[in-house]
C-alpha cells in the first residue's frame, strides 16, 4: 500500500462523544495511528473538521456543553526529527450549537517506531501524547494518552491495532486508573487510488473494572480515502455509536499536506 494512502487511510480522525470518561478521548483528534512516522525533514499540515448531526443535548455530568449540531476543528502538524520518531502538535477549536467559534486546547504527541531495518513482521511504534482542555469542553482539563501501535500490510489489505491507554492528570475522574480505549482500523484497496476502511473506536472502562455495556462506547465509521499524489492526504468517513454511550451520526473530513524533503 503506498505510503500516502496508508496514512490517509490511518490517520482517521473519527469521533467519539465528549461527555463520557476521558477514554471518549474528546471528539477532535482520534484516529487509528499507523506505525510509519512523517519522514526527517518533512511535515505533515493537516485539518481535522467534524459535524455531529444527532449528539448530546445537555450539559454533561463533568460541565461539558452539549455536542449536538457541534463543529470540530483541529490543526495538526507533526514533523520528523529522525527516521523513527515525529512530534506532533494539536490546536483544538469547536463551534457548538450557534454559539460561535471557541479555542479548546492544545496537545503535543511524541512518537517512536521501531526501525524497518530490525525486520520485525509487523510495525510497531508507541505514541505518547498530553495536553489541556477547557473545562466546558472536556471537564478533565488535563490528560495523557499512551498508544502502542501494531500494524500490518497484506496485498491490497491493511490493518492497524491501537490498543490505547489514557489517565486525567487533573479533573472530575482524575482519582480513576487508566481507561482503555482500543482501536482497529481495516482497510482495503479497491482501486490503486480509492481505499476503503471500516474503523472502531471502544472505551470499555478503566483497566481494572468494566463499564456495564450501557456505559460503554463502541464506535463504528466507514471510510473513503483518496490518493491525491504523495503530497496529499484526503478521508472521509460517516459513522456512528452502536450503544447507548456515544454521538450519532457523525461526518468527517481530513485534509493533508506534506511540506519538506
Amino acid at each position: 500500500m503506498p505510503l500516502t494512502l496508508r496514512r490517509s487511510l490511518t490517520a482517521v480522525s473519527l469521533v467519539a462523544v465528549i461527555g463520557g470518561r476521558l477514554a471518549a478521548q474528546e471528539n477532535y483528534e482520534i484516529q487509528v495511528y499507523p506505525s510509519e512516522t512523517v519522514p526527517v525533514g518533512v511535515t505533515m499540515f493537516e485539518l481535522h473538521s467534524n459535524f455531529t448531526l444527532m449528539g448530546r443535548r445537555s450539559i454533561s455530568d463533568l460541565g461539558e456543553l452539549p455536542t449536538y449540531h457541534a463543529f470540530h476543528e483541529t490543526i495538526e502538524v507533526t514533523h520528523g526529527f529522525t527516521s523513527w520518531s515525529e512530534l506532533g502538535f494539536y490546536w483544538f477549536m469547536a463551534i457548538p450549537d450557534r454559539k460561535g467559534l471557541h479555542w479548546v486546547g492544545t496537545h503535543l504527541r511524541p512518537r517512536v517506531r521501531v526501525p524497518e531495518s530490525w525486520g520485525w513482521p509487523v510495525g510497531v511504534s508507541i505514541s505518547q501524547e498530553i495536553g489541556y482542555s477547557k473545562a466546558e469542553f472536556s471537564g478533565d482539563t488535563w490528560t495523557y494518552e499512551l498508544r502502542p501501535i501494531i500494524d500490518k500490510s497484506f496485498g491490497p489489505w491493511y490493518v492497524s491495532f491501537n490498543p490505547t491507554i489514557d489517565k486525567s492528570l487533573r479533573g472530575p475522574t482524575a482519582a480513576e486508573h487508566f481507561g482503555f480505549a482500543p482501536n482497529v482500523d481495516v482497510g482495503y484497496d479497491v482501486t490503486k487510488k480509492m481505499n476503503l476502511a471500516v474503523e472502531y473506536y471502544g472505551a470499555t472502562g478503566t483497566i481494572d473494572h468494566l463499564d456495564p455495556i450501557r456505559d460503554q462506547e463502541h464506535l463504528l465509521f466507514g471510510a473513503v480515502n483518496y490518493d491525491f499524489g504523495p503530497a496529499w492526504e484526503f478521508n472521509i468517513a460517516y459513522g456512528t455509536a452502536l450503544t447507548a454511550g456515544g454521538d450519532k451520526r457523525i461526518v468527517k473530513m481530513i485534509f493533508g499536506r506534506r511540506v519538506g524533503k
